[in-house]
């Protein structure tokens, strides 16, 4: 391939907008991107980071080998074979014992924008067979999952908001002209909010900063941080008070209507005023806006998600949408239909449950199968029976990215053992014993699997790799470490 010039089309994986690419490609080398005008999800809309793909391609910093750090500290960069038994050796020292609780997992935000770990994931977390299981998502949007798996019977089970039908978007904690929006796959946010205000449409952002996207709104709500529950539990009080509820007929598909009036029958706009800083009145005229509207739809994201309420955010969030007519259906809150999932209703399973076991230290419930990351500095710094003495990380930075990095940074030198699947040499994987590098994104095939079940539009989208990795794909990494974590040989057949 490399000796053709040509365009290649692709999706951009960098985030979940899941834009349209076009890369144009000379002599092996990539010299244009620009956005596909002839997509029909993101009509040639690029953001700046998508254009500068290939940079993360040609990095000079992105490793392209693996490297094993010397019993003196000292990097070096070794061939496969010998890194995969360094990684049978260490590992296998901690998992020995017969403690596999011993062992963590640490699983990065780019997991979820890779076709090979959603698929390649589950088979090393099985072979591993720890309980601690941590991601990026519990500092970012598991109150969103939880709600969703408790209302609708799937966490994966998210409506989003019909951004080119509504009539009025309620937005809470979300600023998608700088983050293009999240748990809602939709190229071109802004531009999607901008023709909501052309099309006569309303635009109501509850944020306690003047954040971009809240300079373009019609109506900028100031509310305290942490009390967006306080808001929106008011805002239900007033449907049930004001007789702003739908009629029956589009309540019998619902259960507990009851249990809810009767919830949020203490939370009048004037008793939550003086605690979320939004006058009463304002309150109650949001509530009849949002009743009132054609079509309405309430969207909050991680602003609202990460505190201290956050799944009783979510909930009530969806409750309003509910309330008002405008779940599953057109200008409202959607279910998208991803082509690789069965029919909504269709998908059986066990349902959802939460709190099946709880960590060692502290005893915090785990949901989805992971405990929350903010506790991983304590499981490795406490001794005792399951004590994480080993640690693998895929596609993560959490010595950065999670609660009081510095103390995660102290308990990640102490580990005996520590493997990292990662491109770089960066504040988490200094401190492993092993680096696998991945395949860049332009060496590998991509698919959008979490995605397209967020998104404003189905879509699928299958984007070839553009050019041969220097090593091994991300499924054969990640498939050679369930072998090890399962006492096989690392280079069985797979």
């Amino acid at each position: 391939m490399s000796d053709l010039s040509r365009t290649h089309f692709r999706t951009c994986s960098l985030c979940e907008a899941m834009c349209g690419l076009e890369v144009e490609v000379k002599d092996g080398r990539v010299e244009r991107i620009r956005g596909d005008k002839l997509d029909p999800f993101s009509r040639g809309f690029i953001c700046p980071k998508g254009a500068v793909l290939d940079k993360l391609h040609t990095d000079p910093d992105r490793l392209r080998r693996p490297m094993v750090k010397d019993g003196d500290g000292q990097w070096r960069e070794v061939d496969w074979s010998e890194a995969f038994e360094t990684v049978a050796k260490g590992l296998g020292a901690v998992i020995g014992r017969g403690d596999r609780n011993a062992v963590g997992v640490y699983l990065g935000n780019p997991n979820v924008h890779n076709l090979d770990n959603g698929l390649y994931m589950r088979p090393l977390l099985k072979s591993l067979g720890t309980r601690n299981v941590f991601t990026a998502s519990t500092v970012d949007q598991i109150p969103r999952h939880v709600s969703c798996g408790l209302m609708y019977g799937g966490a994966g089970l998210i409506p989003v908001p019909d951004l080119d039908r509504t009539s009025h978007l309620l937005m809470l904690g979300a600023n998608p002209l700088v983050s293009n929006g999240s748990l809602c796959s939709a190229p071109d946010f802004p531009g999607r909010l901008k023709a909501l205000r052309q099309r006569g449409g309303r635009l109501v952002v509850v944020d306690p900063r003047r954040t971009r996207t809240a300079e373009r709104a019609d109506e900028h709500l100031f509310i305290r941080p942490g009390t967006d529950a306080f808001f929106l539990t008011a805002m239900i009080h007033t449907l049930f008070e004001e007789g702003l509820v739908v009629d029956d007929e589009v309540l019998s598909v619902v259960q507990g209507v009851d249990a809810v009036r009767s919830a949020v029958a203490p939370l009048t706009p004037e008793a939550v005023a003086s605690v979320c800083g939004v006058g009463a009145q304002t309150i109650r005229r949001q509530a009849r806006d949002l009743a009132a509207a054609p079509s309405a739809a309430v969207y909050g994201r991680i602003g609202n998600h990460a505190t201290v309420f956050g799944t009783l955010t979510s909930w009530a969030a969806d409750v309003l949408n509910i309330l008002t007519g405008n779940l599953d259906r057109p200008g409202g809150v959607m279910f998208p239909q991803a082509a690789h999932m069965p029919p909504q209703g269709k998908a059986g399973g066990r349902g959802f449950a939460l709190g099946r076991w709880r960590s060692r230290v502290r005893g915090w419930p785990e949901a989805m199968g992971e405990l929350p990351v903010a506790t991983l500095a304590e499981e490795i710094e406490v001794e005792g029976p399951g004590q994480l003495r080993a640690l693998v990380t895929v596609a993560g930075n959490p010595a950065r990215s999670t609660p009081n990095s510095a103390r995660l940074e102290k308990a990640l030198s102490t580990l005996e053992f520590m493997v990292s699947v990662d491109p770089y040499l960066n504040e988490t994987t200094r401190y492993a014993d092993v680096i696998l590098p991945p395949p860049s994104h332009l060496e590998r095939p991509h698919y959008d699997l979490a995605f397209t079940s967020l998104a404003v539009r189905n879509v699928a989208r299958f984007s070839e790799a553009l050019f041969e990795a220097p090593g091994p794909s991300e499924s054969e990494i990640l498939s050679r470490l369930a072998l090890i974590a399962a006492g096989q040989p690392y280079d069985a057949d797979t």
